[in-house]
This record gives C-alpha cells, sequence and structure tokens, in this order.
C-alpha cells in the first residue's frame, strides 16, 4: 500500500522493521525507512519524505518544468519552491530559463529571473493588474 503521507510512511517502515525482526533478519528503523521508500519507487527516504510533504491539488512539484505568463509576459521555467497558503492556494517561486521584464515602458525595464506568487487551484495567481489580469497565469 503506498502511503498517502508521512505519518503512514513512517508507520509502515516501522511494519517493516517488525517484520523483518519476526523472519529472524532485523534491520535498523533507519534501513526499514531506506527499504520502503525504495519499495515505494523514490531514491531513498528523503526524497519520499519531500514527495509526501509537497503540497497537493495544482499538480506542481519542486524542480518541475512549468510555462505561462507573468505580468502579460510568456516565461518557461522550474519550480523552485511551493509553500502551502492555507486548504487551496500555494506560494509558488519560479525559476526562469530567461529573465523576464516586468515593465511595459520604454524608457526602462526591470528583468526578474525569479518570480513568486500564491496561486489558487487555477494556477492563476491571487494578485490582479489594474485591469483584472492575473499576476502569474501558468498553463
Amino acid at each position: 500500500m503506498i502511503a498517502k503521507d508521512i505519518k503512514e510512511a513512517k508507520a509502515q517502515a516501522h511494519r517493516l522493521a517488525d517484520a523483518m525482526k519476526r523472519a529472524g533478519q532485523p534491520v535498523s528503523l533507519s534501513r526499514a525507512y531506506e527499504i520502503h521508500a525504495q519499495a515505494s519507487g523514490h531514491a531513498d527516504w528523503n526524497t519520499m519524505a519531500a514527495a509526501l510533504k509537497a503540497p497537493v491539488g495544482q499538480g506542481l512539484a519542486l524542480g518541475e518544468p512549468v510555462r505561462g505568463r507573468y505580468m502579460g509576459q510568456p516565461i518557461t521555467g522550474r519550480v523552485h519552491a511551493l509553500k502551502r497558503k492555507g486548504a487551496e492556494h500555494l506560494e509558488i517561486e519560479i525559476a526562469l530559463d530567461t529573465p523576464v521584464d516586468v515593465v511595459q515602458s520604454a524608457a526602462f525595464s526591470s528583468l526578474r529571473r525569479r518570480v513568486r506568487a500564491t496561486i489558487g487551484p487555477d494556477r492563476r495567481s491571487v494578485g490582479r493588474r489594474s485591469d483584472g489580469v492575473a499576476h502569474l497565469d501558468l498553463n
């Protein structure tokens, strides 16, 4: 059975360690964590724990490539940080592949290499421009 959260994964690793002990092949609890993580398809326990702690709902994960629009400009990049903000919102930080100019003036520019926004389940930012368009809109 695949764990749905970190508490369940730890309980499964404890049961694995107990079963191995009863079978006459005792393993340390830390080794049971590693075995359980690998059996679940993860490289190691830390990777599994990070995956289980990752925010759910928008299908986003650390390091995942994303594309969309920021302040009306097309962007591509990778998810650099995610933080749950309430039941339905996430704060996302994206490391951009190429800097984006967030100013629409010919007089000056302001290039951003990373952008951050709070997004809802629709993958659009809560923050809006004065014309009502979301600051960030992910495809």
